[in-house]
């Protein structure tokens, strides 16, 4: 008897609790999606990509500014406004410094939670401050060569790869070009992934390809659940990856002297080991792992953002032609002007229409559909809705960028919106982010974009595999939190005559 009613009374305070929680937006007089008596809102993982989720949210709800959603039982808003999110990650940002993600898993997962991409304040900002120079023009300038060689390095590679009938799948195609890149930009390691497809940093980025359903438990408890995620220890990286990676970190800093002396900085590693040595000096609690895992997120987001851009306007090229031949003939006029010398990143910024079909690009395919914040005090985001310090905000980029008042036709590539004559700036594009936290690499991301493209679209028409018909959009990876390509990407490459 006394089991039942213990059993019985459990009961009820579950429902009472589920009753508070389910009611929350309700009481605050928010438009809200029901929620899932367990996962709150998150039914979707592993069935769709996060980013089709949100863009289906956004076009459910026309002309709400905002709708009450549940990260299993915790509340948060979704912002479909392009002025509420402009305030929160520009104007206000204080209000909204640091992320949910980056709660409570440095302890269990130092790699994973010490990163610049999940650390919070006050580390964060001193992380990005110390890092941001190596993202400026002039030194994104020296690194012309490395760009030149690895973009004909790829051109070969394509090469070698039609005279054996081999099927050039692009997204490993393009990892492999985005690997090389990152590793000796970063690292100083030199490799030639974009010829052999392998190397030890094309094995760690491999397996940060690779994607299973305890990968997927673990990143959504991470990124949803930290403190979930923190207690059964997940981690954001592999652990044979970061074994890997450790390895290779201290043996090229142990080759360049430790962190005994103020180093020359040229790369991130230099960058890192300045900031160990100045806080070693000044005494900052600033251990190897937070420098390990600063090299884990470069490696990362370098190589897989890109290399899913790059797959994303390949595909569309294929199947609009007339954009791939615009863009062809501007490359060949600024080619032709420059006589013996190289494009580089000077000419590349240059170039209107190829610029612009990698907005369109970026638009079309954000590799992340949202940008998350947590409120670090209470906050008035209209004059109907106050939230609480402590609610997480996710703003809706893949559906504000898909919204056919901003952009007419939204699902077709259209490098037009970006002319000059179209743009006037102010329709919502975050691909990067925006504000203080805008992604440190945004820079790093274009030269990289800019020498593959240019270097392929020179030498290869691109067309469709025959006899497979167009779709709105390329197959996106619907297990995923970024946005991805599917499993399997091919075009036909033709050698230009």
């Amino acid at each position: 008897m006394l089991l039942y009613t213990c059993i019985l009374l459990l009961a009820i305070l579950f429902y009472l609790k589920w009753y508070k929680v389910k009611r929350y937006w309700a009481d605050r007089g928010v438009t809200y999606e029901e929620p899932h008596p367990v996962l709150g809102s998150l039914t979707f993982m592993q069935k769709i990509n996060i980013a089709t989720w949100i863009r289906d949210m956004y076009d459910r709800y026309p002309k709400v500014p905002y709708i009450g959603i549940w990260l299993f039982w915790r509340p948060a808003l979704l912002i479909n406004s392009t002025d509420i999110s402009r305030r929160i990650l520009v104007k206000d940002f204080d209000a909204f410094r640091n992320r949910l993600v980056g709660t409570n898993i440095e302890n269990s997962d130092p790699i994973g939670g010490l990163n610049i991409f999940t650390l919070n304040d006050p580390m964060w900002s001193s992380i990005r401050r110390r890092l941001s120079p190596l993202f400026t023009s002039s030194k994104l300038k020296s690194l012309h060569q490395l760009y030149f060689n690895k973009a004909k390095e790829l051109v070969q590679r394509i090469k070698n790869d039609l005279k054996i009938n081999k099927p050039l799948e692009l997204r490993n195609l393009y990892a492999d070009y985005t690997t090389d890149i990152i590793g000796i930009a970063s690292f100083g390691i030199q490799s030639d992934t974009t010829l052999t497809r392998d190397s030890p940093l094309r094995a760690i980025t491999r397996e940060f390809q690779q994607y299973s359903i305890l990968r997927g438990l673990q990143w959504c408890s991470i990124f949803f659940l930290p403190e979930i995620a923190s207690y059964l220890r997940f981690v954001l990286f592999p652990k044979s990856s970061v074994r890997v990676l450790r390895s290779i970190f201290k043996h090229v800093v142990a080759q360049r002297g430790g962190y005994n002396d103020k180093a020359e900085v040229n790369d991130l590693l230099d960058a890192l080991r300045l900031i160990k040595y100045e806080a070693d000096k000044n005494n900052e609690v600033m251990d190897e792992d937070t420098m390990i895992a600063q090299a884990a997120i470069f490696l990362q987001g370098g190589f897989d953002t890109s290399a899913s851009a790059l797959t994303f306007l390949t595909y569309e090229l294929a199947y609009n032609p007339e954009i791939q031949e615009k863009i062809y003939k501007e490359l060949s006029q600024a080619k032709q002007a420059l006589g013996d010398k190289d494009l580089d990143a000077r000419v590349f910024s240059e170039l209107v229409y190829f610029n612009c079909a990698i907005k369109e690009i970026l638009r079309k395919y954000p590799a992340m559909g949202w940008l998350d914040r947590i409120a670090d005090r209470d906050y008035q985001i209209d004059d109907k809705l106050t939230i609480a310090k402590g609610t997480n905000i996710y703003v809706n980029v893949m559906g504000m960028q898909h919204d056919s008042d901003h952009y007419p036709d939204p699902d077709k590539f259209n490098p037009d919106r970006f002319l000059p004559e179209n743009d006037d700036g102010t329709r919502p594009f975050m691909p990067f982010g925006a504000g203080p936290r805008i992604c440190i690499g945004m820079r790093f991301a274009y030269h990289t974009i800019w020498y593959a493209a240019s270097s392929v679209l020179l030498k290869y028409q691109i067309l469709p595999i025959p006899g497979t018909k167009p779709t709105a959009r390329c197959e996106i990876d619907h297990r995923g939190l970024f946005l991805t390509p599917g499993s399997g990407t091919y075009v036909k490459f033709v050698a230009r005559q």
